[in-house]
């Protein structure tokens, strides 16, 4: 390996690492990773990798991953300098600068799609995401305006995981649904109301979207209507609701397994 050693903290080479925040964005699409584990599964990927940024330990323990990889740029520099370069404390020995994968088009996506609707949590966007590459759903589809799967702390949160998904995101919901259900989809959406159906009783056809709402405010009715099934997961009567993602995940399992 041909490794840049760092010394000091005034490196602009570096700034792309304390600069591109959760959910900032670039003209080249350029996204940050941080963790190992995160890290090592990009490193499998046939993402385009910019650069790493680690600790000697961390170009130690897995040179061998790195050295597959042609990387243009391998700084490494002491935990405490990695610290001051991005200025904040770190919980790991690795970042990693990358561009993100190009969008897959609707007609290219999977025959099971998991969709968001206005989720605000870039938390709640990665773990999702974690939960669909773990359950085999690999079509992702998501709104423009709605934190980017390949945000630093959406990517940190999926493990990794998101660079294994096909993306699409979409500008308008109610457009990219009716040519989702021309293309002979069938749109599921997740929802309690006084006609929605118990998961347990739903028969899900071959090829299906799923759709996931707001946090709090779940799906508005407009969209509701160009759904072909409305369906909860029954729950005990002095609980109200489940996190989105962790309705999901049950969602998911219950469709890819039905």
């Amino acid at each position: 390996m041909n490794l840049i050693h760092i010394d000091n903290a005034n490196i602009s080479e570096l700034l792309i690492y304390q600069q591109l925040r959760d959910n900032a964005f670039t003209a080249d699409n350029s996204f940050i990773a941080d963790s190992s584990k995160v890290v090592n599964l990009i490193l499998e990927s046939d993402l385009e990798i910019k650069s790493i940024f680690a600790s000697q330990a961390y170009y130690n323990e897995f040179e061998a991953v790195i050295n597959a990889k042609n990387i243009p740029k391998l700084y490494v520099a002491s935990k405490v300098l990695m610290q001051n370069i991005v200025g904040h404390k770190i919980h790991h020995n690795v970042m990693l600068h990358g561009i993100r994968p190009k969008e897959t088009a609707l007609k290219h996506l999977d025959k099971n799609i998991v969709m968001l609707d206005n989720i605000t949590s870039s938390e709640n966007v990665g773990s999702i995401a974690r939960s669909a590459s773990a359950l085999g759903i690999n079509s992702y589809l998501l709104p423009k305006q709605g934190p980017h799967p390949f945000g630093r702390r959406a990517l940190r949160v999926s493990m990794g995981h998101t660079s294994r998904l096909k993306l699409h995101l979409y500008e308008d919901i109610r457009k990219t649904l009716k040519i989702l259900k021309q293309k002979g989809y069938t749109i599921y959406a997740a929802e309690i109301t006084k006609d929605s159906l118990p998961l347990s009783d739903i028969k899900v056809k071959e090829k299906w979207v799923l759709l996931m709402g707001h946090e709090g405010h779940g799906l508005s009715l407009d969209v509701l209507k160009l759904c072909d099934y409305v369906v909860h997961i029954e729950m005990e009567a002095n609980v109200k609701s489940l996190n989105v993602a962790v309705a999901a995940s049950i969602l998911m399992y219950k469709f890819k397994h039905a």
